[in-house]
């Protein structure tokens, strides 16, 4: 039965596994982290400030003696610093995101070319990712070690 299904060129590999063994993914995850790291604290010094300022606002508009421009000026400014975080927090997502297509993409792409040396040195016609498959015969061929072989993992 397996030279059936060599004939017929169809074979699985784990994507998942191979993808988790590579080095480079902890070190890709590692970055990802350290940026993210970086975001947030940005994020929390923007908000305390954001929060200082409104803090700073509703001791003015309890102050009947404080003038309506001084207190439209602080509000201004509050509104200011409120779309400033909105701001941020979108560029941060985006951001985060390129990073990791920045670092994950490479990594993917090398998968891709060594489950293609898989297929080109076996004759296979198509090599699925077994997660992605809904049924398999027992005996369809498994490349997951070829392809970790490849990568050197």
């Amino acid at each position: 039965m397996p030279l059936l299904l060599m004939a017929q060129g169809i074979a699985v590999y784990d994507a998942e596994a191979v993808f988790n063994d590579m080095t480079e993914k902890t070190q890709a995850e590692a970055k990802l982290k350290a940026t993210s790291a970086k975001l947030q604290a940005e994020y929390k010094q923007m908000q305390e400030d954001f929060n200082r300022k409104y803090a700073d606002y509703q001791a003015l508009a309890a102050d009947p003696e404080t003038p309506a421009a001084i207190k439209e000026r602080r509000m201004q400014e509050i509104q200011e610093s409120d779309k400033k975080i909105q701001d941020f927090q979108r560029n941060a997502e985006a951001e985060l995101q390129l990073k990791r297509d920045e670092l994950i993409n490479p990594l993917r792409a090398a998968i891709d070319a060594a489950v293609k040396e898989v297929g080109d040195e076996s004759g296979y016609a198509v090599i699925l990712d077994s997660k992605q498959v809904s049924y398999r015969n027992a005996s369809t061929p498994d490349v997951t070690a070829r392809v970790k072989a490849k990568l050197g993992l």
